[in-house]
């Protein structure tokens, strides 16, 4: 009988060992699936970054195209302008110089109807004349021809003349104003 019992306990030993190994196995592919899940997870969380990221700057991108096109399109005629600006200098040159009381060459009314529809076509398409005179220098605007001993303190660093306008564009500079600075 104890053979009997010394194998009946082996077999009861080898059971036992065998249905934990068992379990292990079954518990070690849940773990895998889970590992795997996680991974997967994991996976779809950087594609769906990348993806938000790709979309985030392809959505920029439009955005940015859109504003460079409107910009293009409103400063579309800035070589025309920068083409007729001596123009406008020149009637500004002309109807300076018939005001002055010494000069016996007067500005023809239809020339002054002339120069004012041109102003005014011009200022309709964005173009604005700098205010220089008086202001304080600004490098970003103004082009310094020369600077002179300022008539008071207060004009010092300022614009004292202007010698040629400067003009803007839809807020853009397209000619710099050409002054003369008090120091």
């Amino acid at each position: 009988m104890s053979s009997k019992k010394n194998t009946e306990e082996e077999l009861e030993e080898k059971t036992d060992v065998k249905e934990p190994k068992a379990k292990k196995k079954k518990t070690s592919k849940a773990d895998k699936i889970k590992e795997e899940l996680e991974e997967t997870k994991l996976e779809l969380a950087e594609q769906k970054d990348k993806f938000l990221r790709l979309f985030a700057e392809f959505d920029n991108f439009k955005k940015r195209n859109v504003k460079e096109r409107l910009d293009l399109m409103s400063t579309a005629a800035r070589d025309t302008m920068i083409a007729i600006l001596p123009v406008l200098d020149d009637f500004d040159r002309a109807k300076k110089a018939a005001e002055d009381d010494e000069t016996a060459e007067p500005f023809s009314e239809g020339v002054m109807l002339v120069y004012q529809k041109l102003h005014s076509t011009m200022k309709n398409k964005g173009l604005v004349e700098m205010v220089s005179t008086g202001e304080d220098f600004n490098p970003d605007l103004h082009q310094a021809l020369t600077e002179i001993p300022a008539p008071s303190e207060e004009m010092k660093g300022k614009v004292i003349d202007t010698i040629e306008k400067g003009y803007l564009l839809k807020e853009k500079i397209i000619r710099h104003a050409k002054v003369v600075v008090g120091k």
